[in-house]
C-alpha cells in the first residue's frame, strides 16, 4: 500500500504474550490483489509485532508481476504476513496476509487451510484483480466479507454497485476501511465475526 506509516508499534511489547484468558482461536486470511494494503492491515491491526515475508521488487518480476504502483511499491510479499488480535478476552485471531503477485498463488491453498473466514481487501482503482481472488475463496467454501480500502485518489462507488460488479450476493457485507488505521481494521474483523455467526445461527435454524 501507498502510504509511508501505519499504527503498528515497533519492537518487543507484553501483549506478544497470549493472553491467559483466551479460550478459543481462530485463523483469518487477508487476500487480495498485489499491493492493496494487505500487509498495512496486519501490520496495523496486530496487538504483536507482525510477521512479514516481504523482499524487494527486482528487475526480474517486470512483465510477470503486477506492477501497478512500482514507482513507488520497493517491496513486495512473497509469503505471508503473519498478525494477531484478540477480539475479546477469550477470542484470539490469527492473522494471515496472502502474497498478492499472481505467481505466489500457489501458496494460498495451504493458508486456506483451516481458515474460519476472510477478508477481501478491496483497491477501486483495479476491481479486476478481485475477480479471481473471490472466485478462489467461493470454490473453497470459506466465507468471507469486502473490505473497500481508502486510497486517497480512488473512486468511490456506491456499495450497490461494488456489488453488482463483483457479483456477489446481498447477503455478503461491504465496508470502507483505512487499512492503515487499527480502529478501521479491527472494524473489518468485527464485520467479518458477526457475518460468521449469522451464517452459524441461520444454519442451526435450517
Amino acid at each position: 500500500m501507498d502510504y509511508n506509516s501505519s499504527d503498528t508499534v515497533p519492537g518487543p511489547r507484553a501483549e506478544d504474550h497470549l493472553p491467559h484468558t483466551a479460550q478459543a482461536a481462530a485463523k483469518i486470511v487477508i487476500v487480495g490483489g498485489f499491493g492493496v494494503g494487505k500487509t498495512t492491515m496486519v501490520g496495523s491491526v496486530s496487538e504483536i509485532r507482525p510477521l512479514t515475508t516481504e523482499e524487494t521488487m527486482t528487475q526480474a518480476g517486470i512483465g510477470v508481476d503486477d506492477d501497478y504502483g512500482s514507482d513507488s511499491k520497493t517491496a513486495t510479499t512473497v509469503a505471508m504476513d503473519f498478525g494477531r488480535i484478540s477480539v475479546t478476552e477469550q477470542l484470539v485471531l490469527y492473522l494471515f496476509g496472502t502474497p498478492g503477485q499472481e505467481r505466489f498463488w500457489f501458496l494460498w491453498n495451504g493458508l486456506f487451510e483451516g481458515a474460519l473466514g476472510a477478508v477481501v481487501l478491496l483497491d477501486t482503482r483495479r476491481l479486476e484483480v478481485s475477480f479471481d481472488v473471490i472466485g478462489r475463496l467461493e470454490e473453497r467454501g470459506v466465507p468471507f466479507v469486502v473490505a473497500v480500502n481508502s486510497f486517497p485518489d480512488a473512486p468511490r462507488h456506491p456499495v450497490e454497485e461494488l456489488r453488482a460488479a463483483l457479483d456477489l450476493s446481498p447477503e455478503i457485507p461491504i465496508v470502507e476501511c483505512d487499512a492503515r488505521r487499527r480502529a478501521s481494521s479491527r472494524d473489518v474483523l468485527m464485520t467479518l465475526m458477526r457475518f460468521l455467526y449469522a451464517l452459524t445461527v441461520r444454519g442451526a435454524t435450517v
